[in-house]
């Protein structure tokens, strides 16, 4: 298993949509709004790092995300 965080700044007023589709998303563990740089903090269990890219590619295509940011784990 692969963990992430994946940090996501959004457009103005965006941040609710992007974490009700964010939340969709299988491999995503937990999503929610946060202040500061960024808008949004992701939680990521994927099963090895290729589905851990598709998921992040996934958000980062999303409608109302700008950029993102992710922080992989190195040890539990």
């Amino acid at each position: 298993m692969v963990d992430a965080c994946v940090l996501i700044r959004t457009e103005r007023g965006k941040y609710r949509d992007v974490v009700g589709k964010v939340k969709r998303i299988k491999a995503v563990q937990d999503a929610y709004p946060v202040l500061g740089r960024y808008d949004v903090v992701v939680h990521v269990s994927a099963k090895d790092s290729k589905e851990l890219g598709r998921t992040v590619m996934k958000v980062s295509r999303m409608v109302g995300v700008v950029f993102t940011e992710t922080l992989v784990e190195v040890e539990r």
